[in-house]
Parts: structure tokens; sequence; C-alpha cells
């Protein structure tokens, strides 16, 4: 008896080569036009509006327009984590590029996991709230401690807010490239939008890659080390997460 959703269409989808570029460029949670993904993928513009066309009608993409431009990104957060584990076990398995990309040391520094940081960085980040005791590990996956809340609310994030969200409020993500785990949910989106407002860190260009400023590693460490920043709880121009 064959029983529950069927899988292959969507496996069929995603194991095409020039999709697959197309959907880890986009993991970087920015809209991106057809031009730039056919960029990306390698493609014609011809054969990536056809690469769109099934990747929207699946569900996997989402498209809005803006004026005569068209911009196209990752459906939903599911779809994210769905890509994120196929990375990890593609990693596992010993199916990685032949020929790295200049960017792959920085990458594996420090990236976007859709919305929440990951890499080396998100990795010795998350272990440190876990090893200070801010985060619990949990059945679920883990949970803030009353001594991580006042922390959070320290470096300007109301944690009892976030957690009001019908997103997971924290969920351990794991890491293809550490094969550790680092922060996602709304606590680690939060986490890595306060480090960008802030100032300490930025996307380089067009790329997962997340650049700490001089301030930011500054920052960062005294994050790492269990204290709150004392530019993190006001920085000049930005709100609480």
């Amino acid at each position: 008896m064959k029983d529950g959703p069927h899988i292959a269409r969507i496996a069929a989808l995603i194991g095409d080569s020039a999709r697959a570029e197309v959907l880890t460029a986009l993991m970087a949670d920015r809209a991106l036009t057809a031009t730039e993904l056919a960029d990306v993928a390698g493609v014609t513009k011809q054969t990536i509006s056809a690469h769109l066309a099934k990747l929207t009608d699946a569900g996997l993409v989402a498209v809005e327009s803006q004026g005569r431009h068209r911009y196209f990104r990752l459906a939903d957060r599911d779809v994210a984590a769905l890509l994120e584990s196929l990375m990890n076990v593609a990693f596992r398995a010993g199916a990685v590029r032949l020929r790295a990309s200049p960017r792959e040391p920085a990458l594996r520094r420090a990236r976007m996991c859709y919305d929440h940081l990951a890499g080396e960085v998100g990795v010795q980040f998350y272990e440190s709230l876990v090893r200070q005791g801010l985060l619990q590990a949990t059945p679920q996956g883990a949970a803030v401690t009353d001594a991580g809340a006042q922390w959070f609310e320290q470096v300007g994030i109301d944690t009892n807010a976030l957690a009001h969200q019908r997103r997971a409020l924290c969920r351990p993500c794991l890491d293809w490239s550490e094969r550790r785990h680092h922060l996602g949910g709304a606590l680690g989106a939060a986490l890595l939008q306060r480090l960008f407002d802030g100032g300490w860190a930025h996307r380089a260009g067009d790329s997962r890659v997340v650049q700490f400023t001089p301030r930011g590693e500054l920052a960062l460490r005294e994050w790492l080390a269990g204290t709150a920043p004392a530019a993190a709880s006001t920085p000049q121009g930005t709100r609480a997460a």
C-alpha cells in the first residue's frame, strides 16, 4: 500500500542541477530576479524562466512583482529547512563540489541559513549560550532559561514577545559544514537581525556569506564570553527585535 505524500515530484525538481543552484542561492533569504538567478545557475534567461515556473508551481519558490520586475524567494522556512537538511546529508555522503568557490572559507565561517546565522561562528554562538546556561537542551530541542531571558533583554531581544509567534522560539539546526548545531527559530533570526541592525555584520554582496566588522568582531567575542556588549543594548538608530 502506498501511503503519505508523494515526494518524487519534489525530489525531481530539487535534483536538477540548475534548480538546485537557484534554491541554494535563495537560502540567503534575499529576493532575486530571474536574470540574477540565470547567472547563478549558468543558464539562459529563457531556460531559467522555465525552471522558475516549475519551482513556483510546486510551492518551493514564491514570486513578487514590483513595477516591471519580478522577484523570487523561497516560499517559506519549511523549504529552507528541507534544503539545509539535504546539504547536511550531501556533505555527510561526500557529495561536495569538485572545485570550491573562492568564498568557501568565508561561507564555512559565517553564513546565512535562511534567516539565522550558521557556520563556525553560528555553532560557537549556540554552544556558548548552552554552556553558560542561557539556553537549555530539551527533548523538543532547546529552551531559554531565566538567566537567558535576562541576557537577551540586555542585547535588546524580548524573548516573551518572540515566544508568542507561531514560529518555534529556538530550535537547534544541524550545521552542514560543522556537523554540530547552530541556533535557528525565531530567536536565531532575532539574533542575526540584531547583528545587522547594530552594524556589527552584513551580507557579502549577493552571497550567503556573513562578514563581521571590527566592531562586530569585538561584540561577538563579548557575546561568546557571556557578557552583553555595552553597545548592544541601545545601538544608535535601532530598536529591539
